[in-house]
């Protein structure tokens, strides 16, 4: 796992003095006052990560306030701290300036960006958001940008890369700070591109702020983290934040369901719209249309045209036609971005299409034959998710389809039931498991998602479709059962985690790599089959 104190920090840091600081953003100032030759030089809101120079903001929390550590964060080399009038006056003791504001929240971004000389400025910036498919277009579009000639850097749930630098992510979308120290060390290395994950979380606890993004792109919406927005119109209002100009300059929606058309009309920047799937009745004419899907190999060729009449043919190298989307998705924001048609259209040739390949979504771990059964690690961890993931192996399996799942605990306890359903709907052989439990009773997630199965399989049942459902824990056990039962004509789908590499169990990190079970059960089923 990693650790605070991994961030990435730009090797070059300019001194910035406090007085400018306090007069650029209103602030006033705590007991001892600022010192007219204090300075800082970057900015942390977590004290561990505190080096010195840094300017150290207190946020207030959930369980603490920042202040309990500012102490901490002085005595790691702070040079100063912000934060709102209740922590202000818990430090009246502290040997450094003490910047007061009502919403240290809403300023982290920009006063950091203000710190490390506004790095985002100095980028051509993509911000991806949506339920589904921001990994993998964030990493199509990385691809493509590399096609053209641009040095990329990638901000996401599985890696943060800047240029040919790799940190591991600790978060789909960084704190605001670490954030800004990240774009400043790409500038650093010849950066010139940002291919970015934005989550709504990110966006209503205001990590993002601080960016505005040459180009914004929707995925699409369905139910997912309303432990934390409570319900989907809540939750849609924070995805659309993006495609304002406090955000982005403009846009592009995909447009295959109602949530789309929906983003694209609420949009307040400019917006050109995808569609990939026929439109309903009602629905208004999208800019670029999708055509002449052909699947071939693991992938599928396919055709985007804009009314205009401008038209290319390229090709993902993923499975499913989500993933059509997604790859649309990359290409039109790049269009978007300006980069000349003729040019794209040469990347693409030259790039073999969107062949990126995106660690844990629809990787392939064992490509069956030989008697062995195909084995694919998806990070399809919601309903809809795990709906388009079966559906997309489905027609190149062709013997049974089976999948490997679970829910998130203390995580939209609401969608655990549905879950269950769509797994007997996509699959012959539902295996249900443990995903991360958290704090919450494993036994207890798995009867809920097993609920929702057991149902639908009844129904399966009346309507004459057999589907076998079980329950197997721990996880590593549930994998490996299900590759060494599959015939040599099965697809197993192990769902749900995708690239992470650790289970969480009642606060303790547990080693867990789907990848890494999958490809052991191989290996044993491998050494139990006999040689001719």
């Amino acid at each position: 796992m990693t650790s605070p104190t991994d961030r990435i920090r730009p090797a070059v840091l300019v001194p910035r003095r406090v007085a400018d600081l306090v007069a650029r953003f209103d602030l006033t100032t705590a007991v001892p006052g600022p010192d007219a030759a204090a300075e800082v030089t970057a900015v942390a809101s977590d004290n561990r990560a505190v080096a010195a120079g840094d300017l150290f903001v207190a946020l207030p929390g959930a369980r603490a306030h920042g202040a309990a550590f500012a102490a901490d964060a002085v005595s790691r080399g702070a040079h100063a701290v912000l934060t709102d009038p209740a922590g202000a006056d818990r430090l009246r003791d502290l040997t450094v300036p003490v910047l007061v504001t009502d919403d240290p929240r809403t300023l982290l971004g920009p006063v950091a960006a203000w710190v490390h000389g506004a790095p985002a400025e100095r980028l051509t910036t993509f911000g991806i958001t949506g339920t589904n498919g921001k990994t993998t277009t964030t990493y199509q579009l990385d691809h493509l940008l590399r096609s053209l000639g641009r040095r990329g850097g990638l901000v996401g749930t599985v890696e943060t890369r800047s240029g040919d630098r790799v940190l591991p992510s600790r978060l789909t979308t960084p704190e605001a700070s670490d954030l800004q120290a990240v774009l400043a060390a790409m500038c650093e290395d010849g950066v010139d591109s940002l291919s970015m994950e934005v989550s709504s979380h990110a966006i209503a606890m205001h990590r993002v702020d601080g960016v505005v993004y040459d180009v914004a792109g929707f995925t699409n919406l369905s139910q997912d983290h309303l432990d934390f927005h409570g319900d989907l119109p809540t939750y849609f209002a924070a995805k659309a934040e993006l495609f304002t100009p406090a955000r982005a300059r403009r846009g592009v929606v995909v447009v295959d369901d109602a949530w789309g058309e929906r983003m694209a009309a609420a949009a307040t920047v400019s917006v050109e719209t995808v569609r990939t799937t026929a439109p309903a009745p009602d629905s208004p004419a999208a800019d670029w249309t999708v055509s002449e899907v052909v699947p071939h190999g693991t992938g599928s060729a396919f055709t985007l045209t804009r009314t205009d009449g401008l038209s290319l043919r390229t090709s993902t190298s993923l499975p499913g036609h989500f993933n059509v989307a997604n790859a649309a998705l990359a290409v039109v924001m790049v269009l978007a971005s300006g980069v000349d048609p003729q040019d794209v259209v040469a990347a693409l040739e030259a790039g073999d299409g969107l062949s990126a390949r995106v660690p844990g979504r629809m990787e392939v771990v064992g490509p069956g034959g030989d008697g062995h059964p195909r084995v694919v690690v998806d990070f399809a961890h919601n309903t809809d998710a795990l709906e388009l993931a079966l559906a997309a192996l489905r027609p190149t399996t062709t013997g049974r389809l089976a999948v490997v799942f679970g829910a998130t605990g203390d995580r939209d306890p609401g969608k655990r039931p549905a879950m269950g359903a769509a797994a007997v709907a996509g699959a012959d052989v539902v295996v249900i498991t443990d995903d991360d439990p958290h704090d919450e009773d494993a036994a207890a997630v798995r009867a809920a998602v097993r609920a929702g199965a057991e149902a639908a399989r009844e129904s399966a049942a009346a309507a004459g479709r057999t589907v076998t459902v079980t329950e197997v824990a721990p996880r590593g056990e549930a994998v490996r059962r299900a590759v060494l039962e599959a015939a040599g004509t099965d697809t197993v789908l192990v769902a749900g985690r995708g690239h992470e590499t650790f289970q969480e169990v009642r606060g303790v990190d547990l080693e867990l790599d789907d990848r890494v079970e999958a490809r052991a059960a191989l290996h044993a089923r491998a050494e139990r089959t006999p040689t001719a």
